[in-house]
This record gives C-alpha cells, structure tokens and sequence, in this order.
C-alpha cells in the first residue's frame, strides 16, 4: 500500500508512513480470520462485491495496533487548527456515504473514521484498517481548493467502504510460504534498519505484482467511481476530482523523484483519468482556474510551515510578504503570503515581526468571517509564542480579546477550546482557568476521544492544583491514543496520591477517587484484552 521505492530521504516524516507500512504487512499475516457474511450496497452501479474473509471487527484491531504505532511515531502532529479544517471537510463525506448506503451502519458502528496528520511535506494520504486514515501535510499544502481535497479523502474513504484492505488481506494470505516470509522478514528488519527492510519486502512483492495488478486497478476504479458520488453528493464540486488527478498527471510526467508517493500506492491511468472527465456535467470545462478562498489559501500556508520548519524556509517566507509584487495578487493569494509569514516568524520567535505580518494580514480578511475566525486563532498562537519582554511596557497580553469568553461553548470549535486553555494557563486568572475548563468539559462530553483536548484539562487542573483530576485527565488523554498502559500508570499514581494522609477531605475528593478506581478496573480490562490480540 504505501511502501516507497524511491531512493533514501531525509528522516523527516519518513518513518510515519513506512513505519505505517510495516507494522501493518507484519500483523496482518498473524491476525486470526473469521468469516463475514456479504454486506448489500446501495449504489447505482454493480461492486466488486465484499469477497472478504476479515470480520469489521477483526479489522478494526488490527487498526487500533497500526495506529498506536503512529501515535507514538515523532512525525505525529495534533494541529488544532488543521485537524478542524480537515475534519469540516471529512464530517459531509461521511454524512453523505452513510446518506448513499455505502458506509453500512456495521461499519459506522465499529470502524474508527478517524484521520491521523503527519508533519511530512511528501503528497500522500492513504487508507488503513478499521477506519483510520493518513494525511501528510505535503498533500494539505498542494491542494489547491476544498474540493481537491474532498476528492482525495472522498476516494481513500471509499476504500475502506468497501472493504478494499481486507480483500487485500485475504489475498496476500493465499500467497505462497516463502511470500509470507519474505515480507515477515523484510518487516523484522525494518525494525532496526528501514531501508533495509523495506529492500527485502520490495524484493518479495515484485514477484507477486502480477497477480495483484488488475485487482488493485479494479479497486482504485471503484474508489474513484464512488469517492466521485460522496464527494458531490456531501455538496462538493466534481471539477475537484478532476482538477486533482491533473495535478497528479503533471507530477507524474515530470518523473516523480519522491515527492509524490502517492502516485506509487495510487497510480494513474488514462482510463480513470477520462471516467472522471466524463462524469463532468455535459458543457463543464475539463481545467479551469481556481480561486481557493482566503481559508483555503491561509491554511495551505499552515501546512507548508508545519511540515517545512527550517531557517531558510522561514526566512523565505519573509522575503515573499515584503515583495513589491505581492499587492498585485489576489485577495488570497495574499492572505495565504502574509499568514505564512506571520507563522514564521511567529516559529522564529519574532514577536514584532509576527504581529506586523498579523497587522497586515487583519486588513485583508476582515471582510470574511470564516477567514477572520481563523484570524483569531492565530492571534492567539502569536500571543502564546510571544515572550512577556516583547510586548510594549505596560500593555497586558491579550487574553480578553481572544478568548471571547462570552462566546456559547456549543459555538466553540477545537481550535478555541484548546487554545484558550493554553492562553488560560498562561495568565492563571481564576475566572479564566473556569471557564476555559468548563468549555473543555463540553468539548469532551462530546469528542472523549480528543486527547489533545484532554491533555490541555489536565494542564489547567494542575495549574488549580486539583492533582487527582490532572492525573485522570492525563490517562484519558492516553486511552485516546491507545496507550492502556501509560493511561494505568497515572490512575495509579493518582490512587498513591489518595493513600496519603488527609487525601479525602470532601465528598467531590470522595468522588473523584471512586471514578479513579472505575477508570483502572476498565482499562486493567482493555489492556489485558490488547495483550491477548495475537
């Protein structure tokens, strides 16, 4: 699926999708197989039909074990403001899948639909078991509209929907013994030397490329064809998907090198390329100009500077915001130029020079409200980075004007819970600290498997030196990225802390301390469970 046949990288972001790769090529030939009844589809057109032997549940743990892999992996990123652009993007096209009958109510039920970021500046974005999802910020900072990116995930949901991986699980599991060991081996290696491993499962799959070929096509023509369906019926434009394979046809001709490792686990052909064309409504033109939004554009540029965080990035960023010919460009094209810049200096702890690119960037957005919410965020971001000695004598950092506290928790999206937090910690104002919990704890009822957001509660809980609950915040913070054993060892510390002398001097301590002891019973139960997965 993912594995790179280019010549050797840099590490940045190398090891999250190879690590991806391996760990899944290494437990999905000793995972138990049971048998799964066929799954009816509403779709206009006849599938390739389920012809899996993996049950959803069964590929749902061997999901949960790639993916606490990648959360341990360094190239894990938890952008706040990312992940909530992605995610208004995802939320439609699962709606309108579940809407088409091609996400079954089983496997709503028990897959995760969960997308993980990578701070890796190659395009890719792959599909793994269970319902998790890959997404390198290169692809992010690439695409140049919503609807590309709607195409992109639209076609890797599919994939899942219809049961791609575990068909290819129960093929590869028909392979001759010394295929299976050359691909155990290849991922035994891999664990102390990547390229290594990755030689020796190249080597074995080469051989059995053949017999793969025209299912593998079957597939990609199958995830096109219904990605192209959800993607226009959660109200996205078709010219995206076919805007999005050009762009990929132009790398493709250009001799990818490696920039493009999703042209390798996604290859193009002249055959999708024209089905997608002819989807196009009759009269629609096959390219045309897109102007991205100010959003859009902001937020490529994020992307860009996550994933390319150098001193002569930075720098280059800079340089492009005090071009003379940057007020000549479009509305967006500016503001996506000056956010970046504001980023970087930002990331270059630059205090004055990122609110003078944050001044300059105010009066272009101002008239877009989406635009400005993100402005917002990114005030607060500065304001966050910024040393106290860097502002004016006498000027207080900026917490009330950001933090909107007035503002209903049900208007709050992730990326203010969890920055206001962050600024709440910062300035140690008592009403401050409450109430960016209390938004949290709305946040939570509602996302408990938001680590982030967890981890940022149990932050403000130190800070009002409510120990236990920091403690138990911390473990749920864990349970979400599926380290059991890390969640256990900070509910037992929390249990130490109520052994000690006058631990429980009220009944909320009483209470807490019985949550405590419920939270441990269950998941001393997951992490037992986990041990027992082959």
């Amino acid at each position: 699926m993912l594995i790179d046949h280019s010549k050797p990288k840099a590490r940045v972001g190398l090891v999250f999708k190879k690590r991806a790769t391996l760990f899944f090529v290494a437990v999905c030939l000793t995972l138990p197989i049971s048998p799964k009844a066929q799954e009816p589809m509403a779709n206009a057109l006849p599938l390739l039909g389920d012809g899996s032997d993996m049950s959803a549940s069964a590929e749902r743990r061997l999901g949960d074990r790639i993916v606490r892999e990648l959360y341990r992996d360094p190239d894990f990123i938890d952008d706040p403001v990312l992940t909530d652009y992605v995610q208004g993007i995802w939320q439609p096209l699962l709606v309108a899948a579940r809407a088409r009958g091609d996400l079954t109510p089983e496997l709503d039920e028990r897959f995760a639909w969960r997308i993980v970021l990578g701070r890796d500046r190659s395009v890719n974005a792959f599909a793994l078991p269970g319902g998790y999802f890959g997404l390198h910020l290169g692809l992010l900072a690439v695409v140049s509209s919503r609807d590309e990116l709607a195409s992109v995930l639209g076609h890797e949901l599919s994939h899942v929907t219809q049961r791609h991986i575990s068909r290819l699980i129960s093929r590869n599991s028909q392979q001759s013994p010394w295929m299976i060991g050359a691909l155990i081996l290849g991922a035994l290696a891999a664990s102390k030397n990547i390229e290594a491993g990755n030689a020796l499962i190249v080597g074995g799959q080469a051989l059995s490329a053949q017999s793969q070929l025209n299912f593998s096509r079957d597939m990609e023509r199958e995830a096109d064809r219904i990605g192209f369906g959800v993607m226009t019926q959660a109200g996205f434009e078709a010219q995206g998907f076919v805007s999005m394979f050009d762009k990929l046809q132009q790398a493709a001709r250009l001799n990818d090198s490696g920039a493009y490792p999703y042209l390798r686990s996604h290859p193009l052909t002249t055959e999708r390329i024209a089905d997608m064309q002819s989807r196009l409504p009759l009269g629609a033109p096959q390219a045309v100009a897109v102007d991205p939004g100010m959003t859009h554009a902001m937020l490529t540029a994020r992307a860009r500077v996550l994933s390319s965080p150098g001193a002569d990035a930075l720098r280059a960023w800079l340089a492009q915001a005090d071009d003379a010919g940057l007020t000549g460009r479009s509305a967006a094209q500016q503001a996506g130029s000056l956010y970046g810049a504001a980023m970087a200096a930002m990331h270059m702890r630059d205090a004055a020079q990122a609110r003078k690119q944050f001044a300059r960037l105010q009066k272009v957005v101002d008239d877009d409200p989406e635009a400005a919410r993100q402005l917002r965020w990114l005030g607060l971001e500065i304001e966050l980075a910024a040393p106290d000695r860097s502002r004016p004598q006498g000027q207080a950092p900026a917490a009330g004007a950001w933090l909107d506290l007035a503002r209903p928790p049900a208007a709050l999206r992730r990326p203010d819970v969890v920055l206001q937090a962050q600024m709440a910690v910062r300035g140690g104002q008592a009403e401050v600290l409450d109430q960016a919990s209390q938004n949290l704890q709305s946040w939570l009822f509602s996302q408990p498997q938001d680590a982030l957001a967890w981890q940022s509660l149990a932050s403000i809980y130190a800070v009002q030196n409510q120990h236990l609950r920091a403690l138990r915040a911390e473990a749920e913070a864990r349970v979400a990225h599926l380290d059991y054993a890390g969640a256990l060892d900070r509910l037992r510390a929390a249990q130490d802390r109520l052994r000690g002398p006058g631990a429980l001097n009220s009944s909320a301590d009483h209470i807490d301390a019985s949550i405590i002891d419920t939270r441990r019973r269950q998941i001393e139960s997951l992490l037992k469970e986990q041990a027992q997965e082959p």
